[in-house]
């Protein structure tokens, strides 16, 4: 469930967990609501959110027009999302599976995207160009052990005077119980070095299950992903935190506009997610 901890290669823990994203893709193709793209006007819950918390920071407050990766896209609904808002958009990813679905739904949708398959901490060499907005949302880096590396692809992918924005589960969040009767702390909040091992056939979305089910996670406090990103060099216009999550994190929470949340009596106790808007300034002193 996540207890135990082990230091492992890379290599083999990419390797495990590309097998187990790999077995996802069925089943969020059932779970993600794909149906919905049908409508020529449908964009999917999570950019809605996020065009809504970028728009300050955009100009004209939209991403019409601009160059934008999307680290992680997965099945690739959100990147389709970000093209109806009127991107041209990348999507990166590591599962062969996730963007031959992407691809799929782009074609029969009549979307033009690029998409890169590579793993997102090798991904400035292997994307051609730099971006407007570099985007990523939600339940990502907990995949990565080095934050460092992850935010230095981020910056080299970034134009100078353009945007980071990432949206993703609060490391508070990671760190509860989801099993407990109330709020209590289980998994390690700040970095150990290891990563937590993880073994479940179901996964976030969806009511199948994956044949590959053991993965491996790293922990991340807030100020090492907000270190990591100054880092590199680019400077934090805002940060925020929200009490509810687009996914069932525990069985206790309870369906509330936008998602899920605590219930009322816990909810401003815990945070749920935090958003983080940087830029890549004009000149890197």
């Amino acid at each position: 469930m996540g207890d135990d901890r082990t230091s492992i290669d890379w290599a083999e823990a990419r390797a495990t967990n590309r097998d187990n994203w790999e077995d996802r893709v069925p089943l969020h193709e059932q779970a993600y609501g794909i149906a919905g793209f049908d409508d020529p006007e449908y964009v999917s819950s999570v950019v809605q959110t996020d065009l809504a918390a970028l728009a300050p920071f955009l100009p004209q407050g939209t991403v019409a027009g601009l160059d934008v990766c999307h680290l992680q896209c997965h099945i690739g609904t959100d990147t389709l999302s970000l093209i109806r808002a009127g991107a041209r958009v990348t999507g990166v990813d590591f599962s062969t599976g996730a963007l031959a679905s992407a691809a799929a739904l782009a074609k029969r949708l009549g979307l033009d995207a690029t998409w890169i398959e590579t793993d997102v901490l090798d991904a400035r060499a292997a994307v051609t160009g730099d971006f407007d907005l570099v985007y990523t949302s939600i339940g990502t880096i907990n995949w990565f052990p080095d934050l460092n590396r992850w935010a230095a692809q981020i910056a080299g992918l970034l134009r100078a005077g353009s945007t980071f924005y990432i949206r993703d589960g609060h490391p508070v969040l990671y760190a509860l119980d989801e099993n407990a009767d109330g709020l209590k702390l289980r998994y390690p909040y700040f970095s150990t070095g290891q990563a937590q091992v993880w073994d479940e056939k179901s996964t976030y979305a969806g009511d199948g299950t994956v044949a590959h089910s053991r993965t491996y996670q790293w922990s991340h406090p807030l100020s090492d992903i907000m270190n990591a990103l100054i880092g590199a060099g680019l400077q934090i216009l805002r940060l925020d935190e929200a009490t509810t999550l687009p996914w069932k994190f525990s069985p206790r929470m309870v369906q509330v506009p936008g998602g899920f949340a605590w219930p009322e009596s816990e909810r401003d106790l815990s945070p749920c997610t935090y958003t983080i808007v940087a830029r890549k300034p004009w000149e890197v002193r």
